[in-house]
């Protein structure tokens, strides 16, 4: 089978990277960090929290600067502690989706999330987070997910793909299970195993990256990195402040810059993937039906 990287029009020692930043709208100082990395490092595009507080100012900055590309971190998780976001739908719509509080599982709940979603739920939760950026008049290029590796059920995978198609987009896909099915369609996902910077240990982070970076092997590979600033405000809200400000770090970090000159890496966004992904399917004519009309039941 042809790597990824050859259906996106390389050749086949091409070593190909994306270097995607979850999680902005999280809070500012995770807005102005990505900005900074795409901006002045070596990230190539980003992720919208369409649920978070912060991400009316992540898409004022997103509008101003429309040379970004940025998909949809879809988001059914809150991974912070005292610092809450919840759903765009009304809780009564959704409540398969909410803990016993009302709010979005935390990380040690998903599980139980898992167990209880209703599919009807998850997309209008869904459907919700990409018509909210859709009413502003962005154009974002994918779909992934946050906190859950490709939907974390089948069944919500089959839900990402479909809402992909129907709305012209790319959708992050890595798990071996969705790779394959991805891939029985001709589409192209990651040829190698995918990084998330939570993955890696603090300590020799630079240098660790740089390793990473030295022996990418041809094909398609992703980071998903998550560069935060280390202020109050990260140290207040987010147990992943350190995280965060070290992958800022690298990401600006002249050494990033020269090892991926050096070693003749070719850094792309998901537009790439989402030229040939809309190629290979077909959105339904009337466009997308209301979010208040789910197609999948559960």
């Amino acid at each position: 089978m042809d790597l990824s990287s050859e259906l996106l029009g390389f050749p086949p020692d091409a070593r190909v990277l994306i270097v995607n930043a979850d999680d902005l709208g999280m809070y500012h100082a995770v807005n102005t960090a990505i900005i900074d990395t795409i901006e002045q490092g070596v990230t190539s595009s980003c992720s919208l929290m369409p649920p978070c507080p912060w991400a009316p100012h992540a898409l004022r900055l997103l509008r101003d600067r429309p040379e970004i590309p940025f998909g949809i971190h879809l988001t059914l998780v809150c991974d912070t502690k005292d610092y809450f976001w919840g759903p765009l739908s009304t809780r009564d719509k959704v409540s398969s989706l909410l803990d016993s509080r009302g709010r979005f599982f935390a990380p040690t709940g998903i599980p139980d999330l898992l167990a209880q979603a209703r599919l009807a739920e998850v997309e209008v939760e869904i459907r919700a987070q990409i018509e909210s950026v859709l009413a502003t008049g962005l154009s974002p290029t994918h779909l992934d997910w946050h906190c859950l590796a490709d939907g974390g059920r089948d069944d919500i995978l089959d839900l990402t793909l479909a809402l992909a198609r129907e709305y012209g987009l790319a959708a992050r896909v890595w798990l071996d299970a969705g790779r394959t099915k991805a891939r029985g369609g001709g589409l192209p996902v990651v040829d190698h195993d995918f990084l998330d910077s939570f993955s890696l240990d603090l300590e020799d982070k630079p240098a660790r990256y740089a390793e990473l970076l030295r022996a990418l092997p041809p094909g398609l590979t992703e980071w998903a990195v998550h560069p935060g600033l280390g202020n109050d405000e990260a140290k207040a809200v987010d147990d992943g402040w350190r995280v965060r400000s070290t992958d800022y770090e690298f990401l600006m970090s002249p050494e990033a810059r020269e090892t991926i000159a050096a070693e003749g890496i070719a850094v792309i966004d998901y537009r790439t993937l989402q030229q040939t992904w809309t190629s290979l399917t077909a959105r339904p004519a009337g466009g997308p039906p209301s979010v208040r009309t789910p197609r999948f039941t559960r």
